[in-house]
């Protein structure tokens, strides 16, 4: 974990919430993908935590959602400003457990950090499909760059008004050997029941500190309490207890 100053490239608009911004500083600390990082913006007290979506050298690139003061703040900032970002939080995503014919799933913000993980795994010569759920087609954003990357991309949205109408549920495939996915809970619940293989599951909660200080962010597993920040925010299938 390290907290360093990231100089801003850009900025640009993907959507009418959703933004993407690259930026360049000391990124050795990110060692996976489904990492994430934790920004600060002025005049806000708490860090705002964002996935990685992409990692080149000291070019690091994040997919953020207008949720807010600190999410509007961000996607004002112009090229050459400095901001404050603490690097190399969470676990991610293993890789090794991939098998050859690995899914990726994901739904809205969750779909960024699976970019990153889509290049290593093929880097490491797997075949991938990936499925990308929206709510309708305005908000679709990184399907050209999926299949630039050279992975069988299926999307889903909610309203029919692109691809497979329905959930990311109604697009699996008949064959992979394992499964990463990342988005809201009613989606990886859904996940969860229709797969057939192991999954890693990256969680999406409100976090404090970001770092497993204050334990908000606890949820209950198998073997106990996890943070999503420290031990998670990718729990395995196997470990998961839904509540409620």
């Amino acid at each position: 974990m390290k907290d360093s100053l990231f100089t801003v490239q850009a900025i640009r608009q993907l959507t009418d919430s959703v933004f993407e911004g690259s930026f360049t500083g000391d990124t050795a600390e990110i060692t996976r993908p489904g990492q994430f990082v934790n920004l600060r913006l002025d005049g806000l007290y708490l860090r705002r935590p964002i996935s990685v979506c992409d990692l080149e050298g000291e070019k690091l690139t994040l997919v953020f959602k207008l949720v807010g003061k600190g999410t509007l703040q961000l996607s004002k900032m112009l090229p050459g400003q400095t901001i404050s970002i603490l690097t190399g939080l969470g676990n991610g995503y293993q890789t090794e457990l991939s098998g050859s014919r690995p899914l990726l799933v994901g739904g809205g913000v969750g779909v960024p950090p699976l970019y990153l993980l889509a290049k290593r795994l093929l880097a490491e010569g797997k075949q991938l499909t990936v499925i990308l759920g929206f709510n309708t087609a305005a908000e679709i954003f990184y399907e050209n760059e999926f299949q630039n990357l050279g992975c069988e991309v299926r999307v889903t949205t909610a309203d029919g008004s692109r691809g497979v109408r329905g959930f990311v549920t109604d697009a699996l495939p008949a064959d992979y050997t394992h499964v990463y996915t990342c988005g809201p809970e009613p989606m990886l619940r859904a996940v969860y029941r229709a797969i057939k293989t192991g999954g890693s599951f990256s969680f999406e909660k409100r976090m404090g500190c970001g770092f497993g200080a204050c334990m908000g962010c606890s949820c209950k597993t198998i073997t106990g309490y996890k943070r999503i920040c420290r031990e998670g925010p990718v729990l395995q299938k196997e470990e998961i207890l839904w509540e409620g």
